[in-house]
């Protein structure tokens, strides 16, 4: 196979949903060889492109050519046959199974009669190990951390011999060396003639990772670059029309009083090992404090205990007092917030709609609760106050959150939480999904809210984002604190080093 051969050409695509046209008549063209990037903003489009490409969904006209021959795609698996396989941001997997069961399931090896999972072992082991994936095959998906559960959802793509791979913010959970892992594992990929199609908000990693960028702007194709021949100011204005996102000094530093404090604070795994492990530390008013560390080191347990959510051993005060006996419920009205870091599981109903959603977690106070009663008005002008201040697009307050693109749910959850006028903000990867604009638009709300007192703890897998907005770094690794830094003391590549245990506090580069 030549390498600049043409492997995937999308012709004329149109797609609509009532009287929406997600699509609107794109061209894409994809060569074998190569990474191919898609960007655009929220609810541009792209992933309805994908979902086309991967069989999930059905254009309304336009034709989808793959290696030269037209392919019509009736279902997902038709497009597994033709070599195209998807990894969603939102994983789809069996969180009771281990990771070999997951990547085999439902093309398991055997007969009919029989699974033959020693052979379906040793092939998730292989193939893990030839493409740069460690990852224990025999795990139980529950167990894993966000990164673990995307080599996973890569190994299942890999398992079915695909070809051509798309991948939906692949690194949004990834510190950069994984991230350079990530893509050394795709670029062997692509040398074997494959090609990788990746949807992406970071435009630095699209610039450092594409040979080819298509921008996608309200459902159309507004640039086609050629990524060594372009920029990231160039890029965001195809895309939004808006400056590269950045934070303004700091007029005030923090203030005095301690808003959010946690002593000795311990969650433990199973009884066994502490999942967090004897944590301490303070958040001031007007103060961001940012936690890094790889997923899985203990920042989930840590969200749960500040909740009132997990078993814990040490104590939690807010704004002084001791919370650690008080219900998430109690903790909330005493005036903490939360962005939390999954927004389909625990942030918002899909089914419901958003002047319901606004209510969520403020369902007990006014003006959503009017005396015993509950208020669909004042929930109303609640979703309506949200959708205008955080520009919230692709719905009203009478639609269903399921049908805003996932920025768009970000960015809604994100301006309920913040039109709480909250003391402290537990934000778990606040940006997580979104474009350039809306990122923008949320650091300048948080950053808004930090210098009119609020005390914030932010965790965030976007290394740029924590170095830009935090004020101190605590570095989490396997359930400890183990370093305190100042972001001007540290690069995204030194942050890394911390949170994957190669370098420790006090101790130079190598």
């Amino acid at each position: 196979m030549q390498k600049q051969e043409e492997l995937v050409r999308l012709t004329g695509i149109v797609k609509r949903f009532g009287a929406f046209t997600a699509n609107d008549r794109i061209d894409l063209s994809v060569k074998a060889g190569t990474v191919h990037a898609i960007v655009g903003e929220n609810g541009a489009g792209k992933s309805t492109l994908m979902k086309i490409l991967a069989g999930e969904e059905h254009p309304d006209e336009g034709t989808i050519t793959i290696a030269g021959e037209p392919r019509t795609f009736s279902s997902p698996r038709d497009a597994q046959r033709a070599g195209i396989g998807i990894v969603h941001q939102h994983f789809l997997l069996a969180d009771a199974l281990s990771v070999w069961e997951n990547v085999v399931l439902a093309d398991e090896p055997g007969s009919a009669l029989r699974l033959d999972s020693r052979a379906a072992r040793r092939s998730v082991e292989e193939l893990a190990a030839t493409n740069g994936f460690p990852v224990d095959v025999n795990a139980v998906v529950r167990e894993l951390g966000v990164g673990g559960r995307q080599r996973v959802e890569i190994l299942k793509v890999l398992y079915r011999d695909a070809r051509i791979i798309i991948l939906d913010e692949p690194t949004a959970v990834l510190v950069p060396s994984e991230a350079q892992s990530l893509f050394a594992a795709m670029r062997a990929f692509t040398a074997e003639g494959a090609a990788v199609i990746f949807i992406s908000h970071k435009l630095d990693e699209v610039l450092d990772f594409a040979d080819e960028i298509t921008v996608i702007r309200a459902g159309e194709v507004v640039g086609h670059r050629i990524a060594s021949e372009t920029s990231a100011a160039e890029l965001a204005s195809l895309m939004v029309k808006v400056a590269m996102p950045s934070v303004s000094p700091r007029s005030l530093p923090p203030g005095d009083d301690v808003v959010l404090s946690a002593d000795n604070l311990s969650v433990g795994l199973d009884g066994e090992v502490a999942a967090l492990d004897d944590v301490s530390f303070a958040v001031h008013s007007g103060e961001i404090v940012g936690i890094a560390g790889v997923e899985g080191n203990g920042q989930s347990e840590l969200l749960l205990a500040l909740l009132g959510r997990a078993a814990s051993t040490g104590t939690v005060s807010l704004g002084g007092h001791d919370i650690s006996a008080l219900t998430t419920e109690q903790r909330r009205a005493r005036g903490m917030a939360y962005i939390p870091e999954d927004r389909h599981k625990d942030g918002l109903v899909l089914s419901m709609a958003l002047r319901e959603n606004a209510a969520l977690g403020y369902h007990s106070r006014a003006p959503i609760k009017r005396g015993p009663w509950f208020s669909r008005s004042g929930a109303a002008a609640a979703a309506a106050s949200i959708i205008e201040k955080f520009d919230v697009r692709g719905g009203s307050v009478a639609s269903l959150a399921s049908s805003l693109s996932g920025g768009n749910q970000q960015k809604f959850i994100v301006g309920r939480e913040l039109g709480s006028s909250p003391d402290v903000l537990i934000a778990a990867h606040p940006t997580r999904g979104v474009d350039i604009g809306a990122q923008s638009a949320v650091w300048t709300e948080l950053t808004a809210a930090r210098d009119r007192g609020l005390g914030m703890l932010l965790i965030s897998a976007d290394l740029d984002e924590l170095l830009s907005l935090s004020d101190r770094l605590l570095v989490f690794y396997k359930g400890r604190i183990v370093a305190e830094l100042l972001p001007s003391d540290v690069d995204a590549q030194e942050l890394g080093e911390y949170m994957t245990g190669v370098r420790r506090q006090g101790e130079a580069a190598a």
